[in-house]
């Protein structure tokens, strides 16, 4: 076995490697002390940003060597060559770049956002590990590499999820979507086990390479089989039909961790695993077309259930989950030669202006004290410091110009409008469902905005209240009389002057390498539309289809005018309330998904097990029975003779010995 690195450590190692070490390091060497642990999460996640950087650069400029880096090999026999690699190309450096770029503001947020919880240095220990494990699978060169950090993730989401155990439904949360995501793991498992048996390798060119190049017989049956199991897995990581349901209950875990799970982690997985495949799922086209329809039909659904949702963490759960089916729409509507791009720029498009929307409402949620719509209404009006950023990371979410979130959306439009024009009836598909979402998606924005910053009952009337005081005034004239007469006390002498201080100086708020990683998130969420024209991403941009970019917006505008007008009258700004309560109970309890887990999953499971447990049951009682029976006709025998079996068996052993002397000593 062979598992030293090859030559010094290179970028590529070391973006894996240092927010891995930095989390295993905080829990030995840090003790109770928050300031020690932040300083150790935050050199790891620089250091870790630094290495993707570096890779971003050397791609960027040229000067990168695309062929996997050995880390090590794991002789396994003749049969499977095993040689644990890491490579980097255009598309993935950038991801991984986005990844640690979120995993250090989800850090240096949570330092201040955690700062009196007795598990920071756990929570910070995980974020890292959990980070480590995402670069893993999005460097990786080596299916069995990939697997090691798909499975990574799932342990810390749970570990994440579940962070404050004392409470019922975080632990119940954290099992959910720990039974859920390992259920989906299963055919993905045996769909790696497949590809690289049949291919007598785990490194994913040369799993590429076997099955596209050229094809053997058989092997079109073992692919679809292949990928559907690795489909089935990207959809229960990803948060898809019929998977779908245990995101939003997430939303137990702290801020923090939603940010960094929904954002660049584990939910955006599935959508890289299959980038490293994609030749394989165009070559499997019943794979392809499952993932198309679930996704597609997840992007329109949960972007539906977002609207309606009366939690505005819960609101972004569910637009994670639409979100990104249309990464996985964008993978199935570009051509088989056509490379994951449109897809990559849409997750890094999502990972900044999500990143960015989740810790905003988390610094939101500090100063209202909840999530809720009632807690939420008018937040940014009480506390204006929270305004800009906020604003940015709906409007990129809402796709409005020039934010990130346009410019993802409108390529995945546009391409799949050329396809469909073409006669592709998977594209067609493709078209509606993102044209759609980017409707519903600009109205649940719209409406999460209305609320933030609707104007409460009491400030309507302390405006009120403060016009009439200043008509009485007036109508007496004591304003002009009193405009320049000094200040005094009751007893006459001239008092102190009042020092004006600014009413949101005392407010809580992050600390300023917090607030710089919500800057960057903003700005990467205002500009970043700016990479299609870097060499990183391979997409025409340079003809955009104007009158499909216009339609576009015109719904979106129609969609949000709507949802202004649904605002008014309502006691906290929010479109829904106009809706019936039982669409939004429904909406809220995820369309009852969880009552068919019970009646379709636990119950029969539950069956089962008391079934099987009745069997040994009745077996324990029949082998206990004859051992009873065995005892009791010993006991018998034994009251029957004379002499205890013990001092009976000696005397016929020493019978025996005396006869075969005898015959010894006449021989």
């Amino acid at each position: 076995m062979n598992l030293a690195v090859a030559g010094p450590l290179q970028p590529s190692h070391l973006a894996v490697l240092a927010p891995a070490v930095g989390g295993l390091l905080t829990l030995p060497l840090v003790r109770r002390s928050g300031r020690a642990t932040a300083v150790i999460a935050l050199l790891a996640a620089l250091v870790g940003m630094a290495a993707a950087g570096v890779l971003l650069a050397q791609q960027v400029t040229g000067v990168a060597v695309t062929g996997p880096q050995t880390i090590g090999s794991l002789p396994v026999g003749p049969a499977l060559d095993v040689p644990l690699r890491l490579q980097v190309n255009r598309w993935n450096v950038l991801v991984a770049a986005a990844v640690a770029v979120v995993s250090f503001a989800v850090q240096a947020f949570a330092r201040w956002y955690l700062w009196t919880d007795p598990r920071y240095r756990q929570f910070a220990a995980t974020v890292g590990i959990f980070t480590a494990g995402m670069q893993l699978v999005v460097l990786s060169g080596d299916l069995l590499l990939t697997l090691v950090g798909w499975e990574l993730m799932g342990w810390c989401s749970y570990l994440l999820i579940g962070h404050d155990s004392a409470r019922e439904k975080a632990r119940r949360a954290a099992y959910k979507s720990f039974l859920v995501t390992r259920l989906a793991d299963a055919p993905l498992v045996l769909g790696f086990a497949l590809l690289a048996t049949s291919a007598g390798t785990t490194s994913i060119p040369a799993v590429v390479a076997w099955f596209t190049e050229p094809p053997l017989a058989g092997a079109q049956t073992v692919l679809t089989v292949a990928m559907l199991g690795v489909v089935c897995g990207v959809l229960g990581k990803s948060a898809q039909l019929p998977f779908q349901d245990w995101l939003p209950d997430a939303m137990e875990g702290p801020t923090p961790a939603s940010a960094l799970i929904h954002a660049a982690t584990m939910v955006a997985a599935g959508t890289v695993v299959l980038a490293h495949l994609l030749p394989l799922l165009h070559a499997a086209p019943v794979a392809r077309n499952v993932l198309l329809v679930l996704a597609g039909a997840t992007a329109v659904l949960a972007a539906a259930l977002a609207f309606f949702q009366d939690d505005l963490k819960r609101l972004l759960a569910w637009s994670t989950v639409s979100q990104v089916g249309l990464m996985l729409v964008a993978l199935t509507v570009v051509p088989s030669t056509a490379g994951p791009d449109l897809a990559i720029m849409h997750l890094v498009s999502h990972a900044a202006f999500k990143a960015l929307l989740f810790l905003m409402i988390g610094w939101l949620t500090v100063l209202v004290g909840g999530t809720v719509v009632q807690r939420m209404s008018g937040g940014i009006r009480r506390y204006p410091q929270t305004r800009t950023l906020l604003a940015i990371g709906l409007l990129a979410l809402a796709g409005v110009p020039p934010t990130v979130g346009f410019v993802s959306k409108d390529l995945i439009l546009d391409e799949a409008a050329k396809h469909a024009a073409d006669g592709a009836r998977s594209a067609a598909l493709g078209f509606a469902v993102v044209a759609l979402t980017t409707v519903l998606t600009a109205a649940y924005a719209m409406r999460a905005w209305l609320v933030v910053q609707h104007r409460t009952v009491f400030e309507r009337r302390s405006l009120d209240t403060s016009v009439e005081d200043s008509r009485v005034v007036a109508d007496v004239g004591i304003v002009e009389l009193l405009r320049d007469a000094p200040q005094v006390d009751e007893f006459g002498h001239e008092a102190e002057p009042v020092v004006e201080s600014d009413p949101f100086e005392d407010e809580p708020e992050p600390t300023a390498l917090g607030r710089l990683g919500l800057v960057a998130l903003g700005a990467a969420s205002l500009l970043g539309g700016a990479l299609v024209i870097t060499p990183l991403l391979e997409i025409e941009w340079q003809q955009p289809n104007w009158l499909l970019v216009a339609a576009a917006l015109l719904l979106m505008l129609a969609a949000a005018l709507l949802v202004r007008v649904m605002s008014l009258r309502t006691r906290y700004g929010d479109a829904a309330e106009h809706t019936p309560q039982r669409w939004r109970s429904a909406a809220s309890r995820g369309l009852g998904v969880d009552g068919l887990y019970v009646a379709l999953v636990a119950r029969p499971v539950l069956a089962l097990a008391r079934l099987v447990a009745a069997g040994e049951r009745q077996l324990d009682t029949g082998v206990s029975g004859l051992a009873s029976g065995a005892r009791r006709l010993g006991d018998s025998g034994e009251s029957l003779h004379r002499r205890t079996p013990s001092s009976g068996l000696v005397a016929i052993l020493a019978g025996a010995l005396l006869v075969a002397l005898l015959g010894v000593a006449l021989w």
